[in-house]
């Protein structure tokens, strides 16, 4: 879910919210009954931020794990090429080694 359509999606539960605490207020009930329509908005509205709360922490979790994964992944192959590098490098550092080791040989003749 992007930021704009979270901002949205609460701005219209906001307003639905009040348009509808607002209406209670005006309808021609008893206190009792008002308080008791009030309080079950109040619990649904709750229940539904709950619902789109716990789905908004699943979508980060699983948006976190795939770039983990991701992270992981573009680090194993990274490794690896600089593993390969290294051999290379190693390897030619020994054959220049062993070129200079024949040279100095000549060179004490």
């Amino acid at each position: 879910m992007t930021n704009d359509s979270g901002n949205v999606l609460l701005a219209l539960l906001t307003g639905a919210a009040i348009g509808a605490g607002i209406g209670i207020l005006y309808a021609p009930d008893r206190g009792v009954e008002t308080r008791n329509k009030i309080k079950q908005k109040v619990d649904d509205t709750a229940h539904d931020l709950s619902e789109r709360i716990s789905h908004a922490k699943e979508e980060l979790t699983k948006t976190a794990n795939e770039k983990k994964n991701d992270f992981d992944r573009k680090l194993d192959e990274a490794i690896a090429t600089m593993s390969y590098k290294a051999d290379d490098i190693i390897e030619t550092l020994e054959r220049k080694l062993e070129d200079l080791k024949k040279k100095n040989a000549q060179l004490q003749k």
